[in-house]
């Protein structure tokens, strides 16, 4: 199937707007090879003892000579993440191959991971957005020591697995293999989780029935089942080729897991030892970047990553912006629903033929770049195949060529909706993103009285009062990276769920984030410029009409010209937000953070 035009048009764009920069950052990389493969060996005979004295003897050998490629583990476990606690054995797992496979490995370092699901409307997801730029620079750290040949990063959830592409493309040069853990089994559905907070956020039950209902929801080790930005980054992982094929959604504590797992080391080794070697940094190019960006559109992903993909391109010398977002986005089918958008979970998405099969209709469609470099060596056809065990062999075989689930997934020419999942808004009150894929399509469009609401805590309180059974668009700012971090608005959802189905026509404005689970009411998101930095959102007053249509690309205040113009922004009092639970530590990343357009990074790309 020949490429969609419209798909090559946006890549050949992307292409000559990226030319500068990526030709940049490809000479940084062919500046850190310089010294050819196994480079370890340029440094001191000081320095290589201190990096190889607690490796067992056989090891010291093959790495004193320079025989074998070393390989770098950094892992992002730790036990408070349900997903990342099966990384606990994995190290040992990857040493052992490794070893089978003729290279050595080395634990090169841990980095911060923490958990959206427990910061949730908590003061500690303040620091959440900027937890990523902390995951970058600790995976740079350890790979600084310069005695790798490769690398196998070991993480999964909202912030890490960004952060470990961000620092692994700082170290592009090597090649590097993503290694999963797979979702926990189904608990609670979904969609009785969401009734049940809704009941809560009513006063219809209390704290007991919902902790009940949330402890049976999480309740095992692995991924949360639902389709957020933990489960989108794995889906973006495969569309790049940067995991091994069908890696993504196969259960923890399986006998699949472990062989993927220890083939996941296998195939770094063999990356690291090839006579030419492909860097991680040079399989993210452009093509591979807009392969993440299709596959999260066809699937109805999470928003985050309008942020961190835009921050991942950039860093590879990229230029994504939100339009590419929103051009794919007019040309790419809705081929998943998993919830929020739907009632299934990641479990029966993969069930239902998941990623090899999203994969395989996108590209039988002409809408992803077959002709990329990947892990598994052959292009993105082969992430159309999923992994058996055969006799406890690890094979892989085609993925379905039809959904064993049509209400799971459809093919890209028989959709759930002929457009993908995510809209770009603009008018006076700035840019934004809204997430369409989860609203019922009567229920996009809103015009309505502004409610501004300098916390969601005061938005929560106006609804607990019952001040809030009316028609009216939520505008919360000061809530963007500068202000105090980006934190996530996700504890508004059942509120706003329960206006709306009282047939009120609800909508939240604001320059924060919402969870990669928000759905159901429509919400411009990430707005630029934000408050904090003079954008527009700070001069909405209450009673302002606001129109939110996300269809038609508008987000407008309907206020006289001259009015508006002449209009001062508010201000907000956020010392309280700068200080407690570490977030004084953060005051510099506050001050640097680009833009959400330009994926609120605290750190800027080379000169």
């Amino acid at each position: 199937m020949s490429l969609h035009p419209r798909l090559a048009a946006v890549t050949d764009r992307l292409v000559e707007r990226s030319r500068t920069t990526r030709a940049a950052y490809l000479q940084r990389l062919a500046e850190a090879r310089a010294a050819g493969r196994l480079a370890r060996g340029e440094l001191s005979c000081t320095n290589q003892a201190h990096a190889y004295a607690g490796m067992p003897d056989d090891a010291k050998f093959k790495l004193k000579v320079l025989e074998a490629p070393n390989l770098a583990i950094v892992s992002a476990y730790n036990d408070v993440l349900s997903a990342h606690q099966p990384l606990r054995d994995y190290p040992d797992w990857l040493k052992e191959a490794a070893r089978e496979a003729g290279a050595t490995a080395q634990f090169a370092g841990g980095v911060p991971a923490m958990c959206d699901g427990v910061t949730q409307g908590q003061s500690g997801m303040e620091l959440s957005l900027f937890s990523r730029d902390v995951i970058a620079m600790s995976t740079a750290v350890a790979l600084s020591h310069r005695v790798f040949d490769g690398a196998l990063y070991l993480g999964v959830c909202d912030k890490i697995v960004p952060g470990l592409l961000l620092g692994a493309l700082s170290f592009g040069h090597l090649p590097g293999v993503f290694v999963a853990a797979g979702p926990m089994p189904t608990g609670v559905a979904n969609a009785d989780k969401a009734l049940v907070r809704e009941r809560y956020a009513r006063g219809e039950i209390g704290p007991d029935a919902l902790l009940d209902s949330e402890m049976r929801s999480y309740h095992a080790p692995g991924t949360c089942t639902f389709y957020g930005t933990a489960n989108s980054n794995q889906m973006l992982l495969e569309a790049m080729g940067l995991t091994l094929p069908g890696a993504a959604f196969v259960p923890p504590g399986t006998s699949l897991r472990e062989a993927l797992t220890r083939e996941s080391a296998r195939v770094a080794a063999h990356l690291a030892g090839s006579a030419k070697v492909v860097g991680l940094g040079e399989m993210v190019d452009e093509k591979a970047i807009i392969n993440a960006v299709v596959a999260l559109l066809a699937t109805g992903g999470s928003t985050n990553h309008t942020l961190h993909w835009v921050a991942i391109a950039r860093a590879a010398g990229v230029q994504l912006t939100w339009d590419d977002f929103a051009e794919l986005s007019a040309i790419t089918p809705l081929v998943a629903r998993v919830y929020p958008n739907g009632d299934a979970d990641v479990n029966a998405f993969h069930a239902a033929g998941g990623t090899g099969y999203v994969i395989r209709t996108l590209l039988d469609a002409g809408l992803l770049h077959p002709d990329v470099a990947t892990v598994a060596g052959d292009g993105l056809a082969a992430y159309t195949r999923r992994p058996e065990l055969l006799d406890d062999a690890l094979v892989w075989r085609d993925s379905p060529t039809a959904s064993l689930d049509d209400d799971v997934l459809r093919p890209a020419a028989a959709p759930f909706d002929p457009e993908g999942g995510l809209r770009l808004v603009a008018g006076n009150v700035g840019r934004a993103i809204v997430k369409t894929s989860a609203v019922a399509p009567d229920k996009r469009a809103v015009t309505a009285p502004a409610l501004v609401f300098h916390s969601q805590e005061a938005l929560l309180a106006a609804f607990r009062a019952g001040a809030l059974a009316r028609d009216f668009v939520a505008v919360l700012p000061f809530q963007g990276p500068r202000a105090n971090g980006m934190p996530e608005l996700h504890a508004l959802t059942p509120a706003l769920s329960v206006l709306q189905k009282a047939g009120h026509k609800v909508a939240l404005v604001t320059d924060g984030r919402m969870s990669g689970a928000s759905g159901k009411v429509p919400a411009a998101i990430h707005v630029c410029p934000e408050a904090a930095a003079g954008g527009a959102i700070a001069k909405i007053r209450d009673g302002d009409l606001v129109r939110l249509d996300p269809d038609q690309g508008v987000l407008e205040v309907q206020v006289d010209a001259a009015e508006w113009a002449a209009r001062e922004a508010a201000t907000a009092h956020l010392a309280h937000h700068h200080y407690g639970v570490g977030r004084e530590l953060f005051a510099g990343f506050r001050q640097l953070a680009s833009p959400a357009e330009d994926g609120a990074a605290s750190f800027g790309q080379p000169d």
